[in-house]
């Protein structure tokens, strides 16, 4: 990666963080980032990497928050797990693992559950603040550094694989969900949140959602933006379940997620009224044959 630096001005654009938004850096405040030019001499792996470097400590100030709760809630409007149940029921002795665990926290909810989890990230200042989380609420689990679309787990040894805006938007679904079927056992079960497509089609590059299409569904897959250096991915339903079925899945259930009528909080990419009308995040399960 070239050691030139470039600056980037970030505005936020898609949740990564549940419920809320990063501290820092504000709108309009800068981040020093590898320089890729239009990202073509750096892989979106790189491109990222550095990214979630750059971004770890904003998001370890909600990470023990995070780890404290007593029940996982999920998305950006904080859906209960009683409504949205990503995590199953029979954790019990259970073998998970996350594929961009971020600060841990999944991970940490399934501990509790009683799973054997293991967290992995593309992130080493990510990790790093895990690691913290664990220490100070005396839970330990394996956490890896790796890449999820290459992940150096063995074959066959997991009961459910799971991402909340992890791999589910940060890794090319072409090459994550492959390694999540590698990894799972047969009958094993995935369990991915990401941002709806329709969210993903009306969102500007600068601001949030409008209530018009402004970009073509025919072809989508990879995504960059002018006001974030960050790389994601996002495809339409039909491919998706294409996906899934090549790989060796079934899908078992898809709920999209919406605001609840008393919701006030507005993202910079997404207000609560769009997501009121309109599903601002999906929950996909499915099942190894």
């Amino acid at each position: 990666m070239t050691d030139v630096l470039a600056r980037f001005v970030v505005q936020r654009r898609r949740a990564v963080v549940r419920g809320t938004e990063p501290t820092g850096p504000a709108e309009g405040e800068q981040l020093r980032l590898p320089a890729v030019g239009h990202h073509g001499d750096v892989s979106h792996v790189a491109i990222n990497r550095a990214y979630w470097d750059v971004l770890a400590d904003s998001y370890a100030r909600h990470a023990r928050r995070h780890w404290a709760q007593t029940e996982p809630t999920w998305g950006i409007f904080e859906a209960p797990q009683s409504r949205v149940p990503m995590l199953p029921a029979d954790l019990v002795g259970a073998d998970v693992v996350e594929l961009g665990c971020g600060t841990g926290y999944v991970s940490a909810w399934a501990a509790r559950a009683g799973a054997r989890p293991i967290g992995l990230d593309n992130s080493a200042r990510q990790l790093a603040t895990a690691r913290r989380m664990q220490t100070e609420f005396g839970l330990a689990f394996p956490l890896v550094q790796a890449d999820a679309e290459c992940a150096p787990l063995v074959d066959a040894s997991f009961d459910l694989v799971i991402s909340e805006y992890g791999a589910s938007i940060w890794c090319d679904p072409y090459r994550w969900v492959p390694q999540a079927a590698r990894l799972l056992r047969p009958g094993g079960r995935l369990v991915f949140l990401r941002n709806s497509t329709l969210l993903m089609l009306c969102v500007p590059d600068v601001g949030p959602a409008t209530d018009r299409l402004l970009r073509p569904q025919a072809g989508l897959h990879r995504m960059s933006w002018q006001s974030d250096p960050g790389v994601d991915f996002h495809l339409g339903h039909g491919d998706w379940l294409r996906l899934l079925r090549s790989c060796g899945f079934e899908v078992e259930d898809l709920i999209e997620l919406y605001a609840p009528a008393d919701a006030r909080k507005d993202y910079a990419f997404v207000t609560a009224q769009w997501a009121r009308q309109w599903p601002v995040e999906e929950v996909w399960f499915a099942r190894r044959r």
